[in-house]
């Protein structure tokens, strides 16, 4: 969880403020990828068994947001 924590944390501070659609539409290419090798598990966890979780571009702000923070908290960073 940690080195999932650590991708999607910095991938999202670049994502948050990035001006160019084209960064980040690759940012969300490079977590769809992620998503691809990570545990079964994490996802699930993470996803809460929704469909699409991080791989929909109209809810992956807040995807992504919802997961760094359901993150943060198991790792006792909030």
């Amino acid at each position: 969880m940690e080195q999932a924590y650590a991708f999607f944390h910095q991938k999202y501070r670049v994502y948050e403020f990035s001006p160019s659609e084209t960064e980040r539409d690759n940012i969300e290419y490079a977590i769809s990828s992620y998503l691809d090798r990570m545990s079964p598990e994490l996802y699930l966890f993470l996803s809460g068994g929704r469909e699409g979780f991080l791989r929909e571009h109209g809810s992956f702000p807040g995807d992504m947001r919802e997961a760094i923070s359901l993150m943060e908290e198991s790792l006792g960073l909030q």
